[in-house]
């Protein structure tokens, strides 16, 4: 061999170095570093989704490195065990080489040493060494509350290309022009997704302008990820194990059945698939890939696995112990990414805090944090609410060291106290009175505070179990939460969001001391929560061709109910019971448009049979059982022929039927309020 140029590690080089394109901010940084440049930074952290191009970018910053004579220390956390013993084993030369530039890839294999990496390891280096984190997670907040790494550590997110990069990039690897606009939209600029698309389409020739994935070039692409499905139950878990954050093998159960557990055992051993405390999930490209094919094949298909696995999870987020319903409603959120706003509000980053009660210990801690974040006179209010209702409080703790960093207040009141003391709730009691009144057994419900420590961006971890709560605290109340507000400071940022998942604003916009308040509102007793789901459904799949639309519907009903006071509650059920015979006059009775017949199969004349027949069940029920099933279900001309069959003096008749009628109300009331499963 005659030199260095011709081996073929430089060959590698310099083919990688022809079709490197972007990334220009990330390498300008990268050479300021290595220039020593004043305030160059000593870590570069860079983070981002898998496949977007941290390996790729770490290769070239090494040749950068090599070529200004640097020496480079390479450690990749997918081939060495996570333990600072084998960290420093893999990186301790550059702790002894001033110019020595450390690169570490995949550091999400190891997270669980980032404490020690900042605290214990990088303060041993040499001034003039420069070191490169890539991983798929963020730096920790303990980067950001730590004044000595300020001007030291600068995070660099990857995102996918920009188009003139993603075209440039398209370009170098031969794709014809006519092609690439198409290319780009079909992949968003992600990188992998490009090169591998690329080495698909670099074949058309012809290069035509109208370029659409077609079947064909799907179905080269997704074996490049996955390799040979084989049968089509593997390829349905595969498009479940894309869709779903995590996948478990109850998740599979509910679309797959008895096949769950092997198909959960083949989806464990997929080197594409990882395996997490929760469940196992996709590569990131490979879930794109994966539910890019499936909304072009069979965008029926999708929209029902899409409805199963809603209505799985929303059962889940229902029945999940305490300590789990935040991280169900996550999983159900999840299903929404692709919706409008959805993803650009919830980061989906599982691990980093959890929701803890609030104990009498925190309070101190949860007070200071008002303090800071909204000053004295919303802290009042917040010292009121805990003195009254601290079960309503929920913090936020680190995983790491079990830190406070935000908390949040879900207040549920059935009297107006504290209107006096916080002017918000105050407010949301005049829009409720002034609206549509709770009525027995409803309460209202305020999300009041949902605060995060100011270390953390407004889209963080923190901000997505505030949320989250919302969700699962309606979902696990549903029937007795009548209007929900949600408190905001005044602004802007999460009003797009909001109005998304079908909130309002009142007109009232409340005042504490210096901040003032949106409180965005919505009527529980209208709507049930499936029916809010499949809204955001329809809203999600109304961009897949293919999928019919239709008109808000649950189980054939309109999505919107009736809500109807107690006495006129009582009077729709005397109109029901006269005109049980006419199906038209049901049709028309208000009831017909309530809560009682959401569910499946609930029909009105069905129901109203059903609790005239529970009358016998209760003590001393069978008379006035047979009076009001004499006089509705078996029909008779006037009440006096009834009293007559009966064998009752007129009045005895009417006391019972009266009695009989009152607690048919009582039952249908309950149920009304409490849901099919009262008594």
């Amino acid at each position: 061999m005659s030199g260095g140029a011709n081996r073929v590690g430089d060959q590698v080089q310099q083919a990688r170095d022809r079709v490197f394109t972007g990334r220009m901010a990330e390498l300008g940084l990268f050479r300021s570093a290595l220039s020593g440049e004043a305030k160059a930074p000593a870590v570069l952290y860079v983070h981002g989704p898998g496949g977007i191009g941290k390996s790729m970018l770490l290769r070239r910053f090494a040749a950068e490195a090599r070529a200004a004579g640097r020496e480079v220390v390479e450690v990749d956390g997918r081939l060495m065990e996570p333990t600072p013993e084998a960290f420093e084993k893999e990186a301790g030369a550059v702790l002894t080489d001033e110019r020595a530039v450390l690169l570490v890839d995949t550091f999400e294999r190891c997270q669980g040493l980032e404490g020690w990496l900042r605290d214990r390891f990088l303060v041993r280096l040499p001034a003039d060494a420069l070191v490169v984190v890539a991983g798929r997670q963020p730096p920790d907040a303990g980067w950001i509350s730590d004044p000595g790494w300020a001007d030291l550590l600068r995070t660099v997110a990857l995102r996918n290309l920009a188009p003139e990069e993603a075209t440039a990039f398209l370009r170098a690897r031969g794709v014809p022009q006519g092609t690439r606009s198409a290319l780009l939209a079909f992949t968003g600029g992600h990188p992998l997704a490009l090169a591998l698309a690329a080495a698909v389409a670099v074949g058309d020739s012809a290069g035509s302008a109208g370029w659409e994935p077609s079947r064909d070039a799907i179905a080269t692409l997704l074996p490049r990820l996955i390799g040979e499905v084989p049968s089509p139950v593997h390829r349905r878990a595969l498009e479940v194990c894309a869709h779903a954050y995590v996948t478990t093998e109850t998740l599979l159960r509910a679309v797959l059945g008895d096949e769950a557990a092997p198909m959960f055992a083949w989806l464990r051993g997929l080197p594409f698939v990882e395996s997490a405390r929760h469940g196992l999930f996709p590569h990131d490209v490979v879930r794109e890939v994966l539910e890019a094919d499936l909304r072009w094949r069979d965008p029926e298909g999708f929209a029902e696995l899409h409805g199963r696995l809603s209505r799985h999870l929303l059962e889940q987020i229902r029945s999940a112990p305490e300590s789990g319903m935040l991280p169900a409603v996550g999983a159900f959120m999840f299903l929404y990414r692709t919706g409008r706003h959805m993803a650009d509000y919830n980061s989906w980053r599982g691990g980093e805090v959890v929701s803890t009660a609030c104990e009498p210990a925190d309070h101190a801690t949860v007070l200071d944090l008002v303090t800071e974040v909204e000053g004295p006179d919303s802290a009042a209010a917040a010292r009121f609410w805990l003195d009254r209702q601290p079960e309503a409080f929920r913090v936020c703790r680190t995983t790491r060291d079990d830190e406070i960093v935000g908390f949040s207040a879900w207040l549920q009141l059935t009297e107006p106290h504290g209107e006096d003391v916080d002017p918000v709730v105050a407010a949301a009691w005049s829009h409720t009175r002034s609206t549509a009144a709770l009525r027995d057994g409803e309460h209202l419900a305020m999300a009041r505070f949902s605060l995060t420590s100011p270390r953390y961006p407004k889209i963080s971890p923190v901000e997505d179990l505030h949320q989250w709560r919302g969700v699962a605290e309606v979902a696990r109340a549903e029937g007795r939460v009548a209007w929900m507000y949600v408190a905001i400071r005044s602004g802007d940022f999460w009003r797009p969001y909001l109005t998304s998942l079908g909130l309002t604003t009142i007109g009232n916009r409340p005042r504490v001391g210096h901040l003032t308040y949106d409180l965005y509102t919505v009527d529980w007793r209208t709507q049930s929560v499936r029916a809010w789901a499949e809204q955001r459904t329809r809203l999600m799949l109304s961009g897949v061709p293919g999928v019919p639309q239709t008109p808000a519907v649950v189980s054939g009903r309109s999505a919107e109910y009736a809500v109807l006071s107690r006495p006129e509650f009582d009077t729709a059920v005397r109109d029901a019971l006269r005109g049980l015979s006419r199906a038209e006059d049901l049709a028309l009775n208000p009831l017909a448009r309530s809560r009682l017949t959401a569910g499946p199969g609930a029909e009105l004349a069905d129901l109203l049979a059903e609790s005239v027949d529970a009358l016998r069940a209760e003590r001393g029920g069978e008379k006035y059982h047979r009076a009001v099933a004499a006089t509705y279900l078996h029909g008779a001309p006037t009440q006096e022929a009834v009293a007559a069959r009966l064998g009752l003096p007129f009045s005895t008749y009417r006391r019972h039927l009266s009695v009989g009628i009152a607690r048919v109300c009582d039952a249908l009331w309950r149920r009304e309020i409490y849901g099919t499963d009262a008594r």
